[in-house]
């Protein structure tokens, strides 16, 4: 049974003729201004909302790709939807999106329609800020 024992660990030290007990491992000094912040954080929006955003940006990025295929220097900086989402009908989105599509060639209506569709539903992503000291009525939550 001895021969089993070859190799292993006497007690945490690592030799057998060092012991060190329980004792934990300290934590690494930190600076006495520096406090440590929780492990979890809180966000507004649950992850499904999340990627279903970031799904929707993916795809508009994509989709944009395909319609200014050789021609990117003309594509448009972004698709705000944010901005799309503050419009109170898809008229008025179809309209905002064909400004912006303006200068593209290929045709446009499938993919305007196609993100209208992906639209609903997609709560509008408020900027998370902290309210200024000075103002004394801060953003509602």
């Amino acid at each position: 049974m001895a021969a089993n024992r070859v190799g292993r660990r006497q007690g945490r030290g690592g030799s057998p003729g060092r012991s060190f007990g329980n004792r934990r491992p300290q934590p690494p000094a930190r600076s006495p201004g520096l406090q440590r912040r929780p492990a979890r954080v809180t966000v507004k929006y649950n992850r499904r909302e999340l990627q279903r955003r970031l799904d929707t940006e993916q795809w508009i990025d994509g989709r944009l790709e395909e319609l200014y295929r050789g021609r990117e220097g003309e594509m448009p900086d972004e698709v705000n939807i944010d901005d799309l989402l503050e419009l109170e009908t898809d008229e008025e989105r179809a309209q905002k999106l064909q400004g912006i599509l303006k200068s593209c060639t290929a045709d446009t209506q499938d993919f305007i329609r196609e993100l209208l569709a992906q639209l609903k539903g997609l709560p509008k992503q408020q900027v998370l800020q902290r309210p200024s000291p000075e103002d004394p009525n801060p953003p509602p939550p």
